[in-house]
């Protein structure tokens, strides 16, 4: 296990019950953060991935499709 996890559960130990649930609270922060940054790089590729394929050529090929 790595050190940044050590010191964390050795720090959760330590802290008082009634502060427990701020630290839950910011653990939960960061992970919808990091879940907000990986839904904006799908949105992007995404976006990309439109615009190569929203051209006039394809669309006369897939019309008579």
């Amino acid at each position: 296990m790595n050190t940044a996890k050590l010191i964390l559960k050795r720090l959760i130990e330590e802290i008082p019950e009634s502060e427990a649930f701020e630290v839950i609270d910011f653990i939960g922060y960061l992970k919808t953060k990091r879940e907000k940054e990986l839904y904006k790089d799908l949105q992007k590729v995404s976006e990309s991935s439109i615009k190569f394929w929203d051209n006039g050529i394809d669309d006369e090929v897939w019309n008579n499709v």
